[in-house]
């Protein structure tokens, strides 16, 4: 078999001349690939997007599904990654949306892409893409700045309610972060200006500078910067302790209900044929069996959560039901 190269390509070092060269081809591409022989899939250049910026845990688990892919020669031809960030992912699935029927685009889920189409007019909803699989689910750890000296989730309280507003931010507008930094606030008894950021490295540099009070992070985004010190981890949304962390309370221990996780899936476009679906769910069934996947997941702190096809489908109609209760009662919506 052929060696395979994975290209990544960030959008500030694409020029405009690479962008529209990708969108022909893309185009190009489309409508041959739903005329393609099923027997042949996949046989041509993948075009995978991941909807927020580098080093947040869309983006981990993006390159983590294609470095074993390209490892264990899972698939036969180049993957060309690519972030696509911008309106709490509704640039990036937006550019999924409009390949509808492409077999050849794909892209990962996060909590965004439940909740954007909620509030915004994205001109798609969760339900209008071709669900492949959910493969685990994302909890998040509360922080502050190390030189603070807020180092207890009670120290955090006391100077909420002290300051009478508090800034704090996450990944996404109106998010999985905002509702676990509304929810908090509420249960807990103060008020917040919630900041949204779509990249992890713009969130954590915003605490470090002081322009934050507090940001929420997942485990794997945030674990260097608390085990170097840089932040203060005072509270996990997960229902477990971390092994990483046993001095650091959950929000359940703490009284707090209904902080939620985020979503881990694949998705291809709208229409996608069939065999494509197939053949991703019986691929991907490989990839979660690997050493290199039960890696990422301790690594980054996931909880497995394994669902396919209809099952993953099923799944994104409860939780959106429940993220959109959510939001109307904190006033998002």
């Amino acid at each position: 078999m052929p060696m395979k190269k994975t290209r990544h390509l960030l959008p500030a070092l694409a020029s405009l001349a690479s962008a529209t060269l990708l969108a022909a081809a893309t185009a190009c591409g489309a409508g041959s690939s739903m005329q393609e022989n099923p027997d042949d899939y996949p046989s041509k250049e993948l075009d995978w997007t991941i909807a927020f910026g580098p080093g947040g845990g869309n983006d981990i688990m993006s390159r983590t599904i294609v470095d074993i892919l390209n490892q264990e020669e899972l698939y036969p031809a180049d993957i060309v990654v690519e972030n696509r960030e911008g309106g709490s992912g509704a640039k990036g699935w937006g550019h999924l949306y409009s390949n509808s029927g492409d077999p050849y685009t794909i892209s990962t889920t996060s909590g965004s892409f439940i909740t954007t189409p909620l509030q915004a007019d994205t001109g798609w909803m969760p339900g209008d893409f071709t669900h492949i699989g959910l493969f685990a689910t994302d909890d998040t750890l509360f922080v502050t700045p190390g030189s603070s000296d807020i180092t207890t989730w009670e120290d955090w309280v006391q100077h909420a309610e002290d300051e009478g507003k508090v800034s704090v931010g996450g990944i996404g507008t109106v998010n999985v972060d905002y509702i676990i930094q509304a929810a908090l606030a509420e249960q807990a008894g103060y008020e917040i200006e919630y900041v949204p950021f779509n990249e992890e490295g713009q969130l954590q540099t915003a605490l470090s500078s002081g322009s934050l009070d507090g940001i929420v992070s997942n485990p794997g985004s945030i674990m260097g910067q608390v085990e170097s010190g840089d932040v203060n981890a005072l509270l996990f949304t997960g229902q477990e302790r971390l092994k990483a962390l046993p001095d650091v309370p959950t929000g359940e221990e703490q009284g707090y209900d209904d902080l939620v996780s985020m979503p881990r899936g694949l998705i291809l476009p709208p229409d996608a044929p069939d065999y494509a679906r197939e053949w991703w769910i019986e691929t991907m069934r490989e990839v979660v069996e690997t050493d290199a996947w039960q890696e990422y997941l301790d690594k980054n702190y996931l909880t497995a959560d394994v669902r396919w096809g209809d099952d993953f489908t099923s799944y994104l109609d409860t939780t959106g039901t429940r993220f959109e209760k959510q939001l109307k009662e904190q006033g998002a919506l």
